[in-house]
């Protein structure tokens, strides 16, 4: 497969050199490169360690020792004076991943130092000129391009006394390096997973822990990893299917590793009995997510539609509970739906979560003209088509209301719902869809009670008048919703989506106006227009391609893990916070907390750098960092304090004093 994609990559750069301005065959190299002694002048016989020092150019990287799936590692040839010898193999730093249309990567997006080791001959002179030469081919890629590139090297030293130098950076770049467990590890095949014990101290600190084997056909490289502490030990089960020794870099922390081997064996699996807890306590967050979900914009309407159609009368016991229970299994299919899609697509190495849908923004357009079309309903503009489910009882149409409720809430993230469905996504497949069923449950909870309780249903008002203006109340907050999903495409899509959006708005108005209008001169709304009201909006989002730059987001520089490590090596407090545009309680949090003169003057005085992750089109770096601090999604608030090892994770439900005490 690595070859395939190497061939395959190799030609689509040859092809990009040839028609573009990437990369001329006489500019700079993408990737800078300086041979660094950590001493000029080595005694006879002395060992000398020559840092390749590489400085990626912004968007390029470079590949580790084994690329993954894609892509080579670098091969090099050296040209030593005589008697002088290198060791065959370079140590590297920890690498980081990439994930690129399903295929991982381990990379080097910044700078990073592999580490050579020479040996002096015996026997030569002080003064003796030591000309040093090294050839290095490699291929340095961005997230769409890849270009191969060669450069030459050179360094002289002279013996002399062995004085060292660069002696700071060297402290650096061999933190860098992973160091080697003395401890054998053991791995073994069980039920289709490999599951890798290492041993490892339970006092030692792990933060993202991942394995990055050292050759192929060890583990699958884009499969996930749940990493679990037990005791002593560190199990990782993904992927894989090993017939010797698997060898590797276990990521212990950032830029902190250990090299460690382990042998085909037994795994004594851990009896966890709080993994049921874990899973309940998830299922309870769920449901109180979902059922804060009912006072949403986007979903009050939907319920307080069902809840009138009940208050009007003329329903039976028997009538009220089918209603009732219908709503409950259409948000319940949804959500499951929904969880299980999001479980699939990052079982196959997407780093997707909740509300992932929301970051296409051709399925914005499309909940444009649903929302737009309840709109026009609540109004009483029209009465048949699309949203006659949200108004007329039934079974079939209880379902589809309790599904549509469900799948417009899910930007809606309560306060109580983040760690829930983050905690789902690391539960065994039966527990996770069990977490998203309850987040359906909950969000069904009051029809379901108005449904099955006759008392609450006595206690709705009396039908009359005030009913159709309160359904006309009810049209304002849908409305917003669909100014919010507008101004959300033009976020994504700039001006295109924007004009896609308004379109779309006038194009389901004129069709749904012209259909009310002939039901109220008493005939059909028309199957021509019904027909038109589905496909017009269909042909507007599947013209929509997205990809627009959106405006600068306000309150902090954009977050990358380079300029975390950066910001963190300096000394600096970071307030890291990650949103999406279509996250209601995102912008709630920037607009209450965050965005505000006494946090902005709080954080200047205590010098705290603010970074903000984007995550509204989907990101699969931040996706992958959102996924490794135990969250399905957005929003996620992460302070680093100065000399922490670890970031403290921030409730879902900011206030200006909480971020004003960060220090």
């Amino acid at each position: 497969m690595r070859a395939l994609c190497f061939a395959v990559m190799t030609l689509v750069a040859a092809t990009t050199v040839a028609h573009a301005d990437l990369a001329p065959a006489n500019g700079p190299p993408h990737l800078a490169m300086t041979l660094v002694p950590d001493s000029v002048a080595p005694r006879a016989g002395q060992t000398v360690t020559i840092a390749l020092d590489t400085r990626p150019e912004k968007g390029w990287h470079g590949y580790w020792r084994n690329p993954g799936d894609a892509g080579f590692a670098p091969s090099l040839a050296w040209t030593l004076p005589k008697g002088a010898t290198a060791d065959p193999d370079l140590q590297w730093p920890v690498p980081s991943t990439l994930l690129i249309a399903g295929l991982m990567n381990y990379v080097y997006e910044a700078p990073y130092a592999p580490l050579a080791t020479l040996h002096v001959p015996a026997g030569l002179a002080a003064g003796t000129r030591l000309p040093m030469r090294l050839a290095i081919n490699y291929l340095v890629c961005t997230d769409t391009i890849c270009v191969p590139e060669a450069q030459q090297l050179s360094l002289d030293l002279t013996i002399g006394d062995g004085a060292a130098a660069h002696a700071t950076d060297f402290d650096r770049w061999r933190a860098a390096i992973p160091k080697p467990l003395d401890a054998a590890g053991t791995y073994q095949l069980k039920d289709g997973k490999l599951v890798l014990a290492i041993p490892l101290p339970a006092a030692a600190k792990v933060q993202d822990a991942a394995f990055f084997p050292y050759g192929p056909d060890m583990v699958a490289y884009a499969a996930p990893q749940a990493v679990t502490r037990d005791g002593d030990r560190l199990l990782i089960a993904t992927a894989g299917a090993p017939k010797g020794r698997i060898a590797g870099v276990l990521r212990i922390g950032p830029d902190l590793g250990l090299s460690v081997h382990a042998d085909a064996g037994t795994v004594a699996m851990p009896t966890d009995r709080s993994g049921w807890s874990a899973a309940l306590l998830a299922f309870a967050g769920a449901v109180l997510g979902g059922l804060i979900l009912n006072v949403m914009p986007c979903v009050f309407p939907i319920l307080s539609l069902k809840a009138l159609h009940l208050a009007r009368g003329g329903e039976d016991e028997r009538a009220a509970r089918v209603d009732a229970i219908g709503y409950l299994v259409g948000a319940v299919l949804m959500c499951v739906a929904l969880g299980g899609l999001i479980l699939g697509l990052r079982a196959g190495g997407s780093a997707v979560g909740w509300a992932f849908q929301l970051q296409d923004p051709r399925i914005v357009v499309l909940l444009i003209a649903l929302t737009f079309a309840i709109t026009l309903n609540l109004a009483g503009r029209f009465e048949v088509p699309v949203p006659q489910f949200a108004s007329h009882g039934g079974a079939a149409g209880s379902v589809a209301t309790g599904a549509l409720a469900a799948f417009v809430a899910t930007p809606c993230s309560g306060p109580f719902m983040g760690a829930a469905l983050g905690a789902a996504l690391v539960l065994p497949w039966p527990a996770a869809l069990a977490v998203f069923a309850g987040l359906g449950l909950g969000l069904a909870l009051p029809f379901l009670a108005i449904g099955f309780v006759p008392s609450l249903r006595r206690g709705l008002p009396k039908p009359g008048l005030w009913m159709e203006r309160f359904r006309r109340v009810l049209a304002v907050p849908m409305a917003l919703t669909v100014l919010a999903l507008v101004w959300l495409a033009w976020r994504q899509a700039g001006m295109a989506g924007l004009l896609l959006g308004i379109a779309t708005i006038v194009a389901t108005g004129v069709v749904l106006s012209l259909g009310g209008r002939r039901q109220k001169r008493g005939l059909g709304f028309g199957r021509a227009l019904a027909l038109a009201a589905l496909i017009v909006p269909a042909g507007l989002a599947a013209a929509l391609t997205g990809g627009a730059a959106r405006p600068a987001k306000v309150g902090g520089d954009t977050f990358s893990e380079a300029r975390l490590a950066t910001l963190r090596a300096e000394g600096r407090p970071v307030f890291a916070y990650f949103t999406a545009d279509w996250c209601l309680s995102c912008k709630v949090n920037e607009a209450s907390s965050i965005d505000t003169a006494a946090t902005h003057a709080a954080f200047a005085k205590n010098k705290v750098a603010v970074l903000v992750g984007d995550w509204t089109d989907g990101d699969p770096a931040l996706g992958r960092f959102i996924q490794a601090h135990n969250r399905a999604g957005v929003p996620l608030y992460l302070y680093y304090a100065p000399g922490a090892t670890e970031p403290r994770v921030l409730p879902q439900v900011l206030t200006p004093g909480m971020l004003a005490a960060l220090r």
